[in-house]
């Protein structure tokens, strides 16, 4: 069959790169993919995910059986829904579905109504009212932008005064929506979830990931660093309990409330001394923790993929080897960089690098976006595949890149 993956990032290489292993798939075509992806899909750049017109006329053309959607956007905007309307199945959410990642509000009253573990919580509409409350709540206080924002709408304020810089910065106008939450004190991991109406099947090995953009969890809020999986210091008794507490309820609930979500559901959760409770839902896989995930799925993604439309039994089958990925990122991201210097040293090596924001500008690679490329290392143990990933972050060149280098110390 033919297979089309939306996005160009890191999370669709590892998609692409994975399908197209399956016995099931003949081809696999990605719009609008990245340079460095020509290995194991047919590029079409020149579309963009934005353009569903065009997407839903490619995918007629080259007569596609399925669309993988990577990236919320497209999602949130209903592609899935253009495209089903079109008779091509989809694996992602339409657009009433995906706004359990779309809008943090519509995320909490789910919760709150169906009981659903997480932070105490506050939605402020006005910058004037948000100004009022930071003066009195307690700190540290968790502020989150009411809608997208590539993983860089939350900020953690530990003080009145970055609490005031807070609202400045999340509050354009006036007239916003900001949900203010508790913050919770806990380990965080990824839980990644199969999700066909009621019927959820979470993935049975979790990834955890690095969201501050500096060693020891220091500086902003990014979409990620690096990650890794499994997660030994995580227990089987933790996933079982996040299961029947957050993924089958949460499942059900957008099935009781008229919201039919088939696609990936990831959980991002952290384990409090009163277990496991969700920090956020995303309605597509992590970025990056598809890609070590995907790196160490050993059984096939598609045939997955059918059996949740099915609603058939899905038994994964994992590697034994841990994987660790480590972020390569622009220096100055996630806020003003520069985009343009050359990147080299991967391409030999191309199958252990997923790329998320390289372009090939005819002679070389250049960065093109905050986050660049991603170093996979595999291993026996957490640091066998740390040493191998950090072996490959040294053999790309650059000199506008940065990474952490503490990615994973919190298994060894």
């Amino acid at each position: 069959m033919n297979i089309l993956v939306i996005g160009g990032g890191g999370r669709e290489h590892v998609l692409a790169k994975k399908l197209s292993k399956s016995p099931l798939v003949e081809q696999v075509f990605a719009i609008p993919g990245n340079d460095a992806m020509t290995h194991v899909a047919e590029v079409h750049s020149e579309i963009a995910e934005t353009e569903h017109e065009k997407i839903v006329t490619f995918a007629q053309e080259h007569k596609i059986q399925w669309t993988v959607i990577g990236p919320e956007q497209p999602l949130t905007e209903g592609l899935a829904d253009r495209l089903r309307k079109a008779g091509v199945k989809v694996f992602g959410p339409n657009k009433a579905a995906a706004q359990i990642e779309g809008s943090k509000s519509f995320a909490k009253q789910l919760m709150a109504k169906y009981d659903i573990p997480t932070a105490e919580y506050q939605e402020i509409d006005t910058k004037t009212d948000a100004l009022r409350y930071i003066e009195q709540c307690e700190l540290p206080i968790v502020l989150k932008k009411d809608g997208l924002a590539a993983g860089k709408g939350v900020i953690i304020a530990e003080t009145r005064e970055a609490a005031r810089d807070a609202v400045e910065t999340l509050y354009p106008d006036e007239n916003s929506k900001v949900v203010f939450e508790q913050f919770l004190q806990g380990e965080e991991f990824s839980l990644m979830t199969f999700v066909n109406g009621d019927y959820a099947v979470p993935f049975d090995t979790i990834a955890q990931d690095h969201k501050r953009a500096y060693d020891h969890d220091e500086g902003p809020n990014t979409g990620g660093m690096g990650a890794y999986c499994p997660v030994p210091h995580i227990g089987q008794d933790v996933l079982d309990v996040t299961n029947e507490r957050i993924a089958q309820p949460i499942a059900r609930a957008l099935q009781e409330e008229g919201y039919h979500f088939f696609g990936l559901l990831y959980i991002g959760a952290i384990l409090t001394e009163e277990g496991p409770k969700v920090i956020e839902f995303n309605a597509r896989f992590g970025d990056p923790e598809a890609q070590v995930l995907l790196t160490r799925m050993e059984s096939d993604l598609m045939a997955h993929i059918i059996q949740l439309e099915a609603r058939e039994p899905i038994n994964m089958s994992w590697k034994e080897d841990s994987v660790v990925g480590v972020m390569l990122a622009s220096k100055g991201y996630p806020n003003a960089y520069e985009k343009g210097h050359v990147v080299t040293g991967f391409e030999s090596d191309i199958d252990h690098y997923f790329v998320s924001g390289l372009k090939h500008d005819g002679t070389s690679y250049v960065n093109a976006g905050g986050r660049v490329i991603l170093a996979i290392g595999e291993g026996d143990t957490i640091a066998d595949a740390q040493r191998e990933a950090y072996r490959r972050v040294e053999q790309v060149k650059s000199d506008a890149l940065f990474y952490r280098k503490d990615i994973a110390n919190k298994a060894l």
